[in-house]
């Protein structure tokens, strides 16, 4: 078999083709996330602690000889800069998607049937040798 064969066989197995379904899905549903985050939760939260932006939360970490404010300019710049609002919008995101992640599987499992408990194994034959015996106990009892 040529690799070229092993390739071709290896790429059409249903793993490869789920796991590609997979990483295609998750990557649209990661942008739905994101949007979800950045367009309706974290102005909420901004609002919330007084119309704070969090993208552009940040901490000037060099010399500054421009006084330049926003978070862009200054890497640009190259400037460092701590940005812990970008931290906490990813932050947020993962929670909402693990969320989101964890209810579907619940979902999941919801819906799958319950397996049948697996019936009690039967206790082993008494080997023939023990019956004897006992039949000859029984019979000395008499």
């Amino acid at each position: 078999m040529s690799m070229l064969d092993e390739f071709k066989e290896f790429a059409v197995k249903g793993n490869a083709m789920d796991l590609a379904v997979g990483v295609i899905i998750g990557g649209a549903f990661g942008k739905i996330v994101d949007s979800i985050v950045g367009d309706l939760i974290m102005p909420l939260i901004g609002r919330l602690v007084g119309n704070l932006d969090f993208s552009n939360l940040f901490v000037v970490l060099g010399n500054n000889p421009n006084n330049l404010t926003t978070l862009a300019d200054l890497k640009k710049a190259g400037i460092g800069v701590f940005a812990y609002g970008n931290f906490l919008t990813i932050l947020v995101n993962f929670i909402i998607l693990a969320f989101i992640i964890f209810m579907m599987v619940k979902q999941m499992n919801r819906l799958r049937k319950p397996e049948a408990p697996a019936p009690e194994p039967e206790a082993p034959a008494t080997p023939e040798d023990v019956v004897l015996l006992r039949e000859i106990r029984d019979s000395l009892k008499k």
